[in-house]
């Protein structure tokens, strides 16, 4: 499975509670903060620092102020690259996130790496269906799979069509929170390795579905690490795996899905890879989405720049 050693995030210029958003995403809370975006751009910058530390390349793209666009944070969710040198832009649920799509951020990368294509699938969002990047869909790049929990930002329809495309199986399944409503993102219930799975089993409760999921991540030589619904909702299924300039597996989290978790699960994610977590509690609350949503992977060449 090839694993990132570079992200692109984005720094925000209006970050705060998106009520477009909270239509659908039960982690969010409404802070009434006047200071969330000067504590999300000290959370930003600390990860950031604390990455690029750790050997990480991180593009670190500045968001423009106007349209104000508060979720801005989470690029993954409307562009992800691939190993092929695919770049694929998503249909975004909430209208005042569509504005996130920059054609300069799809500039950057054509004049830094190797883009073999560009695949739009916003037309999508005139008929009403989404599919939001890496947040809708966990993807196995060597075993062209694709897991995706359904729900109103990920529509089986688009899901089916960019599997296709790519030659991807999907694996579908319902995921459902503590209050009994679908997880928004797929990426809150599941965090995929190279030789490891963070998977929220209990909130799949059709038990068809939880053991074809498990037989598919054995099958493809992934190691499960249960989480339980209460770690999900600490953002413990919001992780990614990222490979340093050293060749070092680095394992990122948040500081509160680190202190959610047990002694053993520490141990046994500590197995496959260094683990770095990073405090984005304001993030966290306002936006209900963690530090997995703020890396967008880079799986393309890079140029060789003369």
């Amino acid at each position: 499975m090839p694993i990132a050693s570079t992200i692109l995030m984005v720094r925000p210029a209006a970050f705060g509670f998106n009520e477009e958003t909270a239509e659908n995403n039960h982690f969010q809370e409404d802070p009434g903060n006047a200071d969330v975006h000067v504590n999300a751009l000290l959370e930003f910058d600390t990860m950031v620092s604390t990455l690029r530390a750790a050997g990480i390349e991180i593009l670190v793209a500045d968001d423009t102020q106007m349209p104000a666009k508060p979720s801005a944070i989470f690029p993954n969710n409307w562009l992800s690259t691939s190993p092929e040198g695919i770049v694929s832009v998503f249909p975004m649920y909430a209208a005042n996130r569509r504005a996130e799509k920059r054609d300069d951020i799809l500039q950057l990368l054509v004049q830094y790496f190797e883009v073999r294509d560009v695949q739009d699938w916003s037309e999508f969002e005139a008929e009403g269906k989404f599919l939001e990047g890496t947040g809708s869909m966990v993807i196995d790049h060597d075993n062209k799979l694709i897991y995706a929990a359904v729900s109103d930002r990920t529509s089986l329809s688009v899901l089916e069509k960019y599997a296709a495309a790519g030659g991807f199986q999907a694996i579908v399944f319902l995921a459902t929170d503590s209050s009994g409503m679908p997880v928004y993102h797929t990426n809150v219930v599941m965090t995929l390795g190279d030789k490891f799975c963070v998977l929220c089993e209990e909130s799949i409760e059709e038990e068809w579905e939880l053991i074809a999921v498990r037989q598919l991540l054995e099958s493809t030589g992934h190691s499960i690490i249960p989480i339980t619904r209460e770690q999900m909702h600490a953002f413990a299924g919001n992780m990614l795996l990222l490979r340093n300039d050293a060749g070092q597996h680095i394992l990122v989290m948040s500081a509160t899905a680190h202190d959610s978790l047990s002694k053993q699960q520490l141990t046994a994610l500590s197995s496959y890879a260094r683990i770095i977590p990073v405090a984005v509690p304001t993030i966290e609350k306002t936006e209900g989405g963690s530090v997995r949503c703020m890396m967008a992977e880079i799986f393309l060449k890079k140029r060789v720049l003369a």
